[in-house]
């Protein structure tokens, strides 16, 4: 079956969606190593069949909707490590075409979302977690739309804009995606009621709610306890469809480069997330193709 037959968004206007997991915690699980600034940018870079395989994991799991290694591709970052743009440019667009021939290759509808990830994720410190860059909103822009331009090129479904720790990125990435009309989701990363900025996120969801780009609005790579409220504050202030997919619990620690899990389990009340509008629903860090194929297997928390 040839990737998905129609856009997203009129997928998410009659049901649920079933997202992928996690890509660094399946590399790592196949063995790859993640080790250094690059990440999953590495083996982007080296071993793009690894890439091939975990999205091939995830499509048999159930999931229909594929998320690119793109997530810490930047032009900077990999120029620091012997990269020049074109090099960069063309592991974007590859990143994009790896999970488009899985898609192609699956047994069922397979949408293709290429990762934007924020600034702070280039920089491989953690601030992906903290925002507040000491950037401007033009800078941030600036930052943005070669990656983007890049990514849409090699003709995604949508852009997963994800894992945004505050406002002034989202503006950011809002206009660019208003320059190129790309259909996107924007997800924040929140913590305690608030971006990981701090900023209240009826505000935060507010600046999406008026962006015809944006076909889908909510929360990623944060704890599960955190997603309903978020999910409840995005739908005082829009009306479309929400989506989720949280880590396991884990807190992230960019010294020594390790997760701290939870001493018990966190529990996912998909069935709340999807009553409050969910229409998008995966895993991020952490969450493997076990739990993807779980999620998939509750078909009332999936449907509208």
């Amino acid at each position: 079956m040839p990737r998905a037959s129609g856009p997203l968004a009129e997928a998410l206007a009659h049901r649920a969606v079933l997202l992928d997991g996690g890509l660094s915690n399946q590399l790592a699980a196949q063995g790859c190593d993640l080790s250094g600034d690059l990440w999953s940018g590495r083996v982007l870079a080296e071993h793009p069949d690894q890439v091939a395989a975990a999205h091939t994991a995830y499509v048999r799991a159930g999931a229909e909707v594929l998320i690119t290694a793109s997530y810490q591709v930047g032009y900077e970052a990999f120029a620091a490590h012997g990269h020049d743009r074109a090099e960069t440019t063309a592991l974007l667009r590859r990143s994009v075409r790896l999970a488009a021939r899985t898609a192609e290759a699956a047994d069922h509808e397979v949408w293709v979302a290429a990762s934007v990830g924020p600034y702070g994720a280039v920089l491989a410190d953690g601030s992906e977690y903290r925002g507040r860059y000491g950037l401007s909103v033009r800078a941030l822009a600036a930052f943005h739309r070669p990656r983007i331009e890049a990514l849409l090129a090699a003709g995604p479904d949508v852009l997963a804009v994800e894992t945004i720790p505050d406002t002034d990125e989202a503006e950011a990435l809002l206009t660019v995606l208003a320059e190129t009309g790309a259909p996107a989701w924007l997800s924040y990363t929140v913590a305690a009621g608030r971006t990981r900025a701090g900023q209240p996120l009826d505000e935060a969801f507010a600046l999406a709610a008026a962006s015809p780009e944006v076909i889908a609005v909510g929360v990623n790579c944060c704890d599960p306890a955190d997603v309903l409220p978020a999910l409840e504050a995005a739908a005082a202030v829009t009306t479309k469809p929400l989506l989720a997919y949280p880590n396991d619990g884990s807190v992230w620690n960019a010294t020594t480069r390790t997760w701290h899990t939870p001493d018990d389990p966190v529990p996912w009340p998909t069935r709340a997330w999807h009553a409050a509008g969910a229409r998008l629903i995966g895993g991020c860090c952490r969450i493997g193709p076990d739990r993807i194929a779980a999620l998939g297997a509750l078909p009332a928390d999936r449907r509208p």
